[in-house]
C-alpha cells in the first residue's frame, strides 16, 4: 500500500545549513502523504537525528577537494563516480517522483543520476549567492528555489523566492512572545553555525564579562563552541562567575532561541531564518570566507529591517562588541522593536510553498 504513495528523494550536504531546510521539507511532505528518502554522506548523517523516523536515510559515496591530503583529493572523482552509479541504480529501483537538492557535495550523485535518468528535479539554495554545487546544476533543473532574495544566479537560470524552510520545532515557536531585557534573568544565545566559530569563542565571552556588573548578574549564556574550544570557553565563563552552558552542539536551539533576549550568531541562512520566524534581536557576524560573502547577503534583510546589527569579523573586538551587547540589553524598547522587526521579514510558510512546488513538479511529469 505504501509503495503507491509518491516518493521524494532529498539530496543534501553535510552541514546544518543544508540539512535543516531538508528536514523541514521532509516533515511537510510526510504530512502530505508522501514517502521521503534522504541521500547524504557520513557527515550529513550526523544531522539526521531530528528527521522523522519514517524518512529513509541512504548514505552515499561523495567527496570534496576542499579537505584531505593529496591522495584523498586524487580519489575524489572515483568516490563521486561511485556515488553516481549507486544513486542511478537506486533511482531505477525506487523510481522517485521528484528529486530536490539542497546543496553540498553529497547532493552531486543524486542530482547527476536524476539528470541522466531525466527525473523531475529542482534545487533549493539557502544563501544569497549560489553554492558551488547548486551553481553547477542551476541550468539543469526545472526550478531554483531561493531562500534569500535577491539571489545571484548564473545566466539562463531563473529563481523563485520561497524563503528558507524552517523545521517544525521552529514553527511551533513562530512569533512567540518576547520578554524584553530588564532587571531579571536574561538569556543570551551564542551560536556559530552548526560547527561553531572560533572567532566568537575568542571575543564573545570576554565581551560579555565586560558588561556592567548590575547587568551581568542577571545573564545566563548558552554558547555553542567548537569541540576543541569548548573546555576553555566554559572555564573562562566559570572563572568570571558567569552562568553559562557551553556545548559543541545544542539539539534544542529553537527552544533556547525562543527564550533568549539576544542572539549572537553567524549569518548562516538557516540561523537567519530561525531568528526571523521566532522573532528575536540579533548581532550577526558573517563568516568572512563564505563563498561570495553570502553570509553578509543573508544578514541584509534583518539588518535593513532594524532587527539585527551586523559586525564584520575584522572589526570584532572585545570592548566595542561589549558596548553593542549592552546597547540592546540596556534598552528594553529597542530590544522589543528589534524582535518585532525580525518577525516582520519572516517567511514561515516557506516549507509549504516549497512542498507545493514539489507536488506541481510531480504533476507536470505525470502529464508529459
Amino acid at each position: 500500500m505504501s509503495e503507491a504513495r509518491p516518493l521524494l528523494t532529498i539530496a543534501a550536504g553535510g552541514t546544518g545549513g543544508h540539512m535543516f531546510p531538508a528536514q523541514a521539507l521532509s516533515e511537510v511532505m510526510l504530512n502530505r502523504g508522501w514517502r521521503v528518502k534522504l541521500s547524504t554522506d557520513a557527515r550529513g548523517a550526523r544531522y539526521t537525528g531530528g528527521f522523522p523516523e519514517s524518512v529513509e536515510i541512504e548514505e552515499i559515496s561523495s567527496a570534496t577537494f576542499a579537505r584531505g591530503g593529496v591522495l584523498a583529493k586524487a580519489l575524489v572523482p572515483l568516490r563521486v563516480l561511485g556515488g553516481i552509479i549507486g544513486a542511478s541504480f537506486g533511482m531505477m529501483r525506487d523510481r522517485p517522483d521528484v528529486i530536490v537538492g539542497f546543496g553540498g557535495y553529497p547532493s552531486i550523485p543524486a542530482l547527476v543520476a536524476a539528470w541522466i535518468l531525466r527525473k523531475p528535479r529542482m534545487v533549493h539554495e539557502q544563501n544569497g549567492v549560489l553554492g558551488r554545487v547548486n551553481r553547477i546544476f542551476a541550468r539543469r533543473v526545472t526550478h531554483v528555489a531561493c531562500g534569500t532574495w535577491p539571489t545571484d544566479l548564473p545566466d539562463g537560470a531563473e529563481g523563485v523566492h520561497v524563503g528558507n524552510p524552517v523545521r517544525a520545532s521552529v514553527l511551533e515557536r513562530a512569533g512567540s512572545g518576547y520578554i524584553p531585557p530588564g532587571d531579571y534573568p536574561m538569556s543570551v544565545l551564542v551560536i556559530g553555525g552548526s560547527q561553531g566559530a572560533r572567532a566568537l569563542s575568542d571575543v564573545v565571552p570576554p565581551a560579555i564579562a565586560a558588561l556592567p556588573l548590575e547587568m551581568l548578574r542577571h545573564i545566563r549564556v548558552s554558547h555553542q563552541a567548537r569541540e576543541e574550544d569548548r573546555v576553555r570557553v566554559a572555564q573562562f565563563y566559570a572563572d568570571q562567575g558567569i552562568d553559562a552552558e557551553v556545548e559543541s552542539f545544542f539539539d534544542d536551539v529553537p527552544r533556547r532561541m525562543s527564550e533568549a533576549q539576544l542572539i549572537i550568531s553567524r549569518a548562516g541562512a538557516s540561523s537567519v531564518a530561525d531568528i526571523s520566524v521566532i522573532g528575536r534581536p540579533a548581532i550577526l557576524i558573517p563568516y568572512p570566507h563564505a563563498t561570495g560573502d553570502h553570509q553578509r547577503a543573508n544578514a541584509r534583510a534583518l539588518n535593513e529591517a532594524g532587527a539585527a546589527v551586523i559586525v564584520s569579523e575584522s572589526e570584532l573586538e572585545v570592548e566595542p562588541f561589549s558596548e553593542q551587547i549592552a546597547a540592546i540589553l540596556c534598552d528594553s524598547g529597542i530590544a522589543a522593536q528589534m524582535a518585532i522587526a525580525a518577525h516582520s521579514v519572516a517567511k514561515p510558510d516557506a516549507p509549504e510553498v516549497l512542498a507545493d512546488m514539489v507536488e506541481a513538479l510531480a504533476g507536470k511529469a505525470e502529464t508529459t
